[in-house]
């Protein structure tokens, strides 16, 4: 740490107690407790059953779980392969360009997500790209919301690199889409993962947008747990949020065992 002082680093800790146990900690732990409850008659809630896993691992949740999954991860794809070919095509313009590259990736992400659903919804409902009503508007919302996080993890990768590789490998005859594929890429690996771990995180708990793009066969987990907690059954959709939470873990902690490969190679 910076602080060198042994009652610095304590004053450090307490408040970093303060404010996280309250703000975070303590919201997250009460989802969990209300996901293993029957009723919430006190300050916490009580009565405790194992049925509401049951019901958030079945039928509808398991399906919506399974969506939400093919979901984030094919967004992540899209969004990585658009923002990395954006972010080493910026990388070669000028000053003023790459800033209008910037503000247009960053579009997304400067108005509300549910514009860009009524922006997807709109642009999408009439031939020749009528995606109305299937899975790939939804597909499309969720890659257009992460391509801006995509491109600018990746951009600020670009700027830290070591020309001299490059440029050593060109010295030796290599041809510009060798050097891209051997050499650029594998040295952007690290921000690649990690930018592919932020956009499928993202892309799990998207609601606004995808509330209104997405059709009766194609119903992601969050807006499962939207309804359930709308109809009034707050404990089964905190068992499905659990759900939700543990599924983006596991997922994100595969993400990062192969950034951390990717750093050692």
């Amino acid at each position: 740490m910076l602080v060198h002082s042994r009652k610095a680093r304590w004053a450090l800790w307490t408040v970093f107690l303060v404010l996280f146990l309250p703000l975070f900690a303590l919201p997250l732990l009460v989802v969990l407790g209300a996901s293993f409850a029957t009723h919430w008659s006190g300050v916490l809630p009580s009565g405790p059953t194992g049925a509401n896993y049951r019901a958030a691992t079945r039928g509808e949740a398991l399906q919506a779980l399974t969506t939400s999954l093919v979901t984030a991860l094919t967004a992540s794809v899209l969004a990585l392969a658009a923002g990395t070919w954006a972010a080493l095509a910026a990388a070669a313009l000028g000053r003023r360009s790459r800033k209008a590259m910037d503000a247009l990736f960053m579009l997304p992400v400067a108005v509300p997500s549910v514009v860009v659903g009524l922006a997807v919804l709109v642009a999408f409902s009439r031939p020749p790209m009528l995606l109305n009503g299937t899975r790939w508007i939804v597909i499309t919302a969720h890659a257009v919301l992460v391509t801006a996080f995509a491109y600018q993890s990746v951009a600020a990768a670009i700027t830290r690199l070591d020309p001299a590789y490059e440029q050593a490998a060109a010295s030796l005859g290599a041809r510009p889409g060798y050097v891209l594929w051997r050499v650029r890429l594998p040295l952007l690996l690290p921000s690649l993962t990690a930018a592919a771990g932020l956009c499928f995180a993202l892309s799990m708990g998207e609601l606004s947008a995808t509330m209104m793009l997405y059709p009766p066969d194609w119903t992601p987990l969050p807006v499962l747990i939207y309804a359930a907690t709308d109809r009034g059954a707050l404990f089964t959709g905190s068992a499905i949020a659990v759900v939700l939470m543990a599924a983006t873990l596991l997922v994100l902690l595969a993400v990062s065992r192969l950034r951390t490969r990717a750093s050692y190679r």
